[in-house]
């Protein structure tokens, strides 16, 4: 009953859960309402009302805080940001379009029903069922009712008679058209300072009208802070001390906040998750001191107005367009030009055309004459709360006369503010509905858990979903490890056919966080939480928990792994079997894999898993990486060929032997097997522009720049690749062929540079990406950025500040022609290039540009040194010229 934003919060979150447990579901959202989440919140189309929590706060999501900034981001507001105040018609737009998402996500398992008219009664039925009566003459019988009927409106009980009786007091102001008569230019008294004074200062405040604003106290809400700080953890065990010691600490507290951080609304940020708890350890005298004493206070800093409306205020308050009073109103009386003479208690007295109660809501559940809730309590169905403010509940469920709760009827939100003080927030409205969802859809104490055979992935792991959905993750699974586009589509479809499927949620996530595919990973990965406590098994959990880590803990750690690099070293010892895990780490194509300074890592963790392959091609093919990576060179060709042979389109096995054949020196016999695949089997690689990339290597160093020329405009120009793909492949090919001069004049790199996001070139997460980002700018002469570059690797993990930030320095005095001092900080940096991550051939682009620096600053004894080793390592008709232009 009702679908305001409490309504709606707990219909997505029954939608949610409903179709993760696959429990089937008749769901019905009875309020008279044309949109369903808006309520009188949220109707409101003046754009000045804004939200007064930031948007990092609103989400509906209590495990995804960040849902509702990326509601707006997707909506035309790209640039909003977490401590942003959003317009509340916005807001409304948002929870209505999350219900309906939640609605259609859920379709086939929750049938959802809208009845446009309210609940005037509830009666019991036979076996714990209870009937709602309508405003229609329709009566709904339900297994469950969640009365999330919101705020009950005032009774203006503080009004004397003179004004009870007047046509020109305006009591609900937000009930459609009640300020319609009000003229332009005439003045109005608004009861109460609180945020629905300010609500209504805004959308009457005009020029050539004085708006009055009276309350005991006179105190406007406090304002929310330009730059917030973070919120300031409470004094422990609080709540076990007496109230008169607890109101002390708890201003003490304030008062060092205030003292130590320049500002008192950490303190009050900090508290906030406290009150409950709070509150329900005083006893009935003690809330009735709080109220009577520290309420008011306490709203005006709890409850605060955004920066914007503020300062809207503040104008209106200079000008003397709102005047704002401390006072009780004594009597109030018409005056002969159909307006009021209001008198204070003090004797002041203001003449206005209109008065609004601006007070608030009442207290009490029945406080507005709600039917429903007075039949509720005078049946014994419900009980006031304490000090009669709302009803008594257990955890949400209503209590009856008795003290019992057989009955399954649920509230949150308004009518638990007499246990909870502070429960008219989404903060605490969205975490409620979570809890009033999961008690509705709760199996009865007992019942049996029916258990049925789980189907399985393709290397025989058990599956916690059914057959259609096991399909399309298998399929999205294959993808994975033959390293081919699409596997996110196929992991969607699992999870659209199972939205309580833990592993396709995170297999999303994993997928957008470290490959980019366009899927929203906060949402994702808070799906795959959910659903794993709810039905994932021990592996399952074991790696939503990895994928959480990876994503959220992805600092470095000194030895260069991650607390990520560590989750997923742990996940695989105990499930060495699980073959996505085993794709994401070692770092062969798709995935960052984890950190891995000498490669023993790798090589420890596909040499400890190959018990649970039994020489699956799968495995073989990043055994043969591995190899290649160890200088056995013939040992990973042979691997490779066997795996190709069992399955031709694997990626892993194509990219080892594109290694192997380079390494071997065997550049035609590569070049022409590689180009044939990519145009075979590989047209559905996901990387594609990496296997042309390696073609290309091949065709540099035949020497034929003609060729490569032809490869980076048919395959790797921009518009060809983007993302880090053109900043690793494209870009570093260019001033390979710059170095080695087959590309004479200037390189077109502008254009790979414009393809990339700034942010990953000039302020990486990883070295890796440093290394490319540092070559493509020396590649379009961007000192600047070079030096931006510099900087940010000076501050990030040790990888970048022991080996980019002098590989920054180097390619400074490239830029400047400093040559010397460029071979010699390059010369330098070979040994501890491996840190960085990537293959050898990647590598090899700082080795390429130390060959040019020597030649340039004249050092060729040098330069034919590390040419003559190269050329021993593998044949190179690029070397061989090189070597040849020396000895001129």
């Amino acid at each position: 009953m009702g679908a305001g934003a409490a309504g709606a919060l707990v219909a997505v979150q029954l939608c949610e859960t409903a179709a993760r447990r696959r429990t089937p579901l008749d769901l019905v959202l009875i309020d008279p309402a044309a949109e369903a989440g808006r309520g009188v919140a949220y109707s409101t189309e003046v754009p000045e009302h804004r939200l007064n929590v930031p948007v990092g706060g609103m989400s509906c999501y209590p495990d995804d805080p960040g849902h509702f900034r990326r509601w707006l981001c997707r909506h035309g507001e790209s640039t909003v940001t977490a401590a942003d105040f959003a317009s509340r018609h916005r807001y409304g737009s948002y929870l209505a379009d999350t219900l309906g998402r939640a609605i259609i996500s859920a379709h086939g398992t929750v049938s959802v029903r809208r009845l446009r008219t309210r609940a005037t009664g509830c009666a019991d039925l036979a076996g714990g069922r209870v009937e709602l009566r309508l405003a229609d003459g329709g009566t709904v019988a339900a297994d469950s009712v969640v009365l999330a009927t919101g705020p009950a409106a005032g009774r203006s009980e503080w009004a004397p008679r003179g004004l009870l009786g007047s046509d020109r007091f305006i009591t609900r102001p937000w009930a459609p058209g009640a300020l319609d008569a009000v003229a332009d230019t005439d003045d109005v008294l608004l009861v109460g300072t609180g945020l629905t004074a300010v609500d209504l200062a805004l959308v009457l405040d005009r020029p050539g009208r004085t708006v009055h604003a009276v309350s005991r106290t006179g105190l406007l809400p406090q304002p929310h802070a330009l730059a917030p700080l973070r919120a300031v953890p409470p004094p422990k065990d609080l709540a076990a001390l007496p109230f008169p010691r607890l109101r002390r600490e708890v201003l003490r507290y304030v008062a060092e906040t205030r003292r130590t951080h320049g500002d008192w609304r950490p303190a009050f940020d900090g508290l906030r998750p406290w009150i409950g708890r709070l509150w329900q350890g005083l006893t009935d005298d003690e809330r009735a001191e709080f109220l009577g004493r520290d309420a008011t206070p306490w709203n005006v800093h709890r409850h605060r107005m955004a920066p914007s409306t503020a300062e809207t205020i503040s104008r209106a308050r200079s000008a003397r367009r709102l005047r704002v009073h401390s006072g009780r109103i004594a009597s109030a009386a018409a005056r002969e030009d159909g307006g009021l003479t209001v008198r204070l208690a003090d004797g002041r007295e203001l003449g206005v055309a209109w008065v609004v109660d601006c007070t608030g809501p009442g207290l009490r559940a029945d406080a507005g004459g709600d039917p429903l809730w007075s039949g509720l309590l005078a049946d014994g169905l419900a009980v006031p709360g304490p000090l009669g403010i709302g009803v008594a509940t257990d955890g949400g469920r209503l209590l009856d006369a008795q003290g019992r709760t057989e009955r399954a009827l649920f509230t949150l939100g308004a009518p638990r503010r007499g246990e909870l003080w502070e429960t008219t927030a989404i903060p605490e409205i969205r975490t409620q509905a979570k809890e009033v969802a999961e008690a509705v859809l709760a199996p009865p104490a007992g019942s049996p858990r029916r258990a049925r055979r789980r189907p399985t992935d393709q290397f025989g792991l058990p599956l916690s979903t059914h057959a259609a959905a096991a399909a399309s993750f298998r399929g999205g699974l294959g993808r994975v490890i033959t390293v081919r586009a699409k596997a996110a589509e196929a992991f969607a479809r699992a999870t659209e056919l199972d939205p309580g499927f833990a592993l396709g949620h995170a297999a999303l996530a994993l997928l957008g966080h470290e490959c980019g595919a366009d899927v929203d990973v906060a949402r994702e990965l808070a799906d795959a939480r959910r659903s794993a406590r709810e039905r994932g098994d021990e592996r399952e959990r074991s790696f939503v928990e990895m994928v959480t880590s990876r994503i959220e803990s992805p600092v470095s750690r000194a030895d260069g792994t991650s607390p990520g690099d560590q989750a997923l070293i742990a996940h695989l010892e105990r499930f060495p079997g699980d073959a996505f895990a085993l794709a994401v780490a070692v770092p062969t194509i798709a995935f960052s894999g984890v950190a891995d300074l000498d490669g023993s890592l790798a090589r420890r963790l596909v040499e400890g898993t190959a018990h649970a392959y039994d020489g699956h091609w799968f495995h073989t093919s990043l055994l043969s990486f591995v190899r290649q990576e160890q200088g056995r060179i013939d040992e990973a060709g042979e691997l490779a060929r066997a795996a190709l042979a069992a399955e031709p389109a694997s990626g892993h096995a194509v990219h080892a032997l594109a290694h192997v054949l380079y390494e071997s020196g065997e550049h035609h016999t590569g070049r022409d097997w590689l180009d044939g695949w990519i145009g075979a089997q590989g047209r559905g690689a996901v990387h594609r522009a990496h296997f042309s990339w390696h073609v290309a290597l091949h065709e540099l160093a035949l020497d034929d720049a003609a060729a490569v020329r032809r490869r980076w405009y048919a395959q790797l120009a921009p518009g060809q690749v983007s993302g880090v793909r053109a900043l690793v492949d494209s870009g570093s090919l260019l001033w390979r062929a710059r170095m080695s001069q087959n590309w004479t004049g200037r390189v077109p790199v502008d254009g790979v540079l414009d393809a990339v996001a700034r942010e990953l070139v000039e302020r990486p997460a990883s070295a890796f990406t440093a290394l490319h980002g540092a070559v493509a700018l020396t590649a379009a002469g961007d000192l600047p950025g070079l030096r931006r570059l510099r900087s940010h690797a000076a501050g990030a993990d040790q990888v970048q500040r022991e080996v980019v930030v002098p590989l920054c320095s180097a390619l400074e005095a490239v830029l400047e022609e400093e040559w010397t001092t460029a071979a010699q900080g390059l010369r330098a940096l070979l040994p501890s290039l491996r840190r960085v991550g990537g293959s050898a051939a990647q590598r090899e682009v700082v080795e390429e540009t130390l060959l040019y620096a020597l030649v340039e600053a004249g050092h060729r004894d040098t330069a034919r040194d590390l040419l003559e080793r190269r050329l021993d390592r593998r044949a190179s008709p690029l070397d061989r010229r090189r070597l040849a232009g020396l000895g001129a």
